[in-house]
């Protein structure tokens, strides 16, 4: 509600801003509110091998993306991310508020499917009696899922192209987390996955206009 009915009542990048730290605090502050002061553990002090982890992950989520991608476009209509392809063409103060603007985003996002699937998992487990392996699969599955759904206004409700993409990345950038217990890294992680794609865009689209 916050992403997709809220600029109907603010406008303005301050606005904008405020609306993506929503994203954020309100699902932190539900887990407060249910956990006390546990909430804490979602995130750990960073080490230096965590930076090696969110290199490595977003490479190989650029490189799932890519070959997913490639698949997609050979079966189906596909239709483009219009904030990807429309980075390359802003003003450079724009562009670095957009930068700013999405990795606070990006972060909520991992939040948003952090919880689930944490959730998912103590149900599974706890309550359903389900080895910690299947219910990894299972809860993973479902989070790609509601994720992919997320994402479907970003691709014109174009489903089976969401899935294939979204769906997909989402199951690579869930890895960190299951690495390090560190939802820090996992954030880390799309948010340079992400980033890279929109650097792209905008050397392209600087590429296209040299003379």
């Amino acid at each position: 509600f916050v992403l997709t009915q809220g600029p109907r009542f603010a406008s303005g990048l301050p606005a904008r801003f405020l609306l993506a730290f929503l994203y954020s605090a309100i699902p932190l502050a539900a887990l407060a509110i249910v956990a006390g002061g546990h909430w804490r553990a979602l995130f750990r002090p960073l080490r230096g091998v965590d930076a090696l982890w969110m290199i490595g992950f977003a490479l190989l989520n650029i490189a799932v993306t890519l070959l997913v991608g490639q698949i997609t476009v050979r079966v189906m209509d596909t239709t483009a991310n219009s904030a990807i392809a429309g980075v390359g063409h802003m003003a450079g103060s724009d562009r670095l508020a957009f930068f700013a603007l999405t990795g606070i985003q990006l972060f909520g996002e991992e939040i948003m499917s952090t919880l689930p699937f944490l959730a998912l998992m103590y149900w599974l487990c706890g309550r359903g009696g389900i080895g910690r392996k299947t219910a990894i699969a299972i809860a993973t599955l479902i989070v790609a899922l509601l994720f992919a759904a997320e994402h479907l206004p970003t691709y014109h409700w174009n489903v089976l192209q969401t899935l294939m993409g979204v769906g997909v990345a989402r199951i690579v950038l869930l890895l960190p987390y299951l690495m390090t217990k560190n939802l820090l890294v996992s954030a880390g992680t799309h948010i340079l996955n992400d980033w890279i794609f929109f650097g792209i865009s905008n050397l392209a689209a600087a590429t296209a206009h040299d003379p």
